[in-house]
């Protein structure tokens, strides 16, 4: 058997397999030693669930109570010391003195150890935007309902707040009821939530017709459209409610048709339904590939070459950045830089001091230049994750959009 540096070598967090077939003694008195890397640790904790030796239970406990401790390795510990009662306590009364980093782990341990008292914190977060703050809420929701009963923890949520419906709804569908009456919920958080979790066609179909808002039905013909692909029906829907959708001054049709396709088939949970039906429901402007987009380039490129304006060499959002991904290449001319769309033939200055003759330059070529007014257009309801925020974004940061 190869000894436990070999074994961490080879081992990543998403493949630390090798570290299963060694002995948990030797893990667990690895993990508790803290002049060991952390990530080490945090490995070897991970190798433990559902083998800690009864030996060093209360050493890897010391960890977990250590305030100086990694929040990474507690949060392993925490896996692997899911069945100890006795660190409920510490966990309910002294923890939330650890930084802001740590509760989620935390919470959901309390989850897992039957603390009721938790149920207030774990549905706020179990209703996180963030992924990883979200599982360890709904796991922790759901080990009290495994202990307690859907009855009794529904009772503990309520359902006063958004982030209470939609922990009632997840339960709720989880347990095989219908939520379909969540469609019409105030927040779209939850109406969001409850669609994605009705699978009855027929149902959706009926709550459809009888809906009591017009935002409700769009919500199930969105629904029903995920489930059927049937553009038609939705087609149908969205012709007998008028053709809804949010109204955004100044925004010019195609402009509007680019971002709708780039943008409303993956928005966040409370972008408006009426985005949404209208990508399935309208014709959008084809897809653009790589080849197209360079094509887009190179014909902007040549644009400024043949008004003698010498660009340099296109570098990507990302590469401009040293980082990340994004909509447009960065074009340096003269003293300054454009910025080219690869959404569709969109240009805008960037930075510096551009020569004033690149507009001219790429108007001729069919670009439309982006200027300050039209940049400055908010795109409202339409909700798109930027640098830790999900809301209305402006034009230029939808045409130019970059992220790390």
């Amino acid at each position: 058997m190869r000894n436990i540096e070999e074994a961490l070598a080879d081992a990543s967090i998403r493949d630390y397999s090798g570290l299963l077939e060694l002995d948990a003694t030797e893990l667990a008195r690895y993990a508790a030693d803290a002049s060991n890397g952390w990530w080490k640790r945090q490995l070897c904790a991970l190798a433990l669930v559902g083998r800690v030796p009864e030996d060093y239970v209360g050493d890897l406990i010391a960890r977990v109570r250590d305030f100086g401790e990694v929040n990474e390795v507690r949060a392993a510990l925490l896996e692997a010391l899911a069945d100890r009662e006795e660190l409920l306590p510490w966990l309910r009364d002294e923890a939330g003195k650890l930084s802001q980093a740590s509760k989620p782990s935390v919470l959901q341990a309390r989850g897992r150890l039957g603390d009721r008292t938790a149920v207030p914190q774990l549905v706020f977060l179990a209703a996180s935007p963030w992924a990883h703050e979200g599982r360890l809420g709904r796991a922790g929701v759901d080990a009290l309902v495994e202990r307690y009963g859907l009855e009794t923890i529904l009772a503990d949520i309520g359902g006063q707040s958004p982030e209470a419906r939609i922990a009632q709804v997840r339960l709720q569908a989880a347990g095989g009821l219908d939520v379909s009456y969540a469609l019409a919920d105030e927040d779209r958080a939850v109406a969001y939530t409850a669609q994605a979790l009705v699978e009855d066609v027929a149902r959706l179909r009926a709550y459809r017709d009888e809906a009591p808002t017009d935002e409700a039905k769009l919500w199930a013909a969105y629904r029903l459209y995920q489930l059927t692909e049937d553009q038609d029906e939705a087609r149908a829907t969205y012709e007998e409610l008028g053709r809804p959708r949010i109204e955004v001054p100044g925004l010019d049709e195609d402009m509007r048709r680019v971002i709708v396709r780039e943008y409303a088939g993956c928005s966040q949970r409370r972008t408006d339904p009426r985005w949404r039906i209208e990508l399935i429901c309208t014709e959008a402007p084809p897809e653009r590939d790589e080849a197209a987009e360079a094509a887009e380039l190179n014909h902007a490129l040549a644009a400024l070459t043949a008004a003698g304006l010498e660009p340099q060499p296109p570098v990507s959002a990302g590469q401009h950045h040293h980082q990340g991904d994004g909509t447009y290449h960065v074009v340096t001319v003269g003293s300054g830089n454009l910025a080219v769309s690869t959404l569709g033939r969109y240009a805008t200055e960037y930075s510096g001091d551009p020569d004033p003759a690149a507009r001219t330059a790429l108007e001729t070529a069919g670009f439309q230049w982006i200027d300050a007014d039209v940049a400055a257009i908010r795109v409202t309801d339409l909700c798109v994750y930027h640098f830790g925020h999900r809301s209305d974004l402006t034009v230029a940061e939808l045409l130019f959009y970059w992220q790390d």
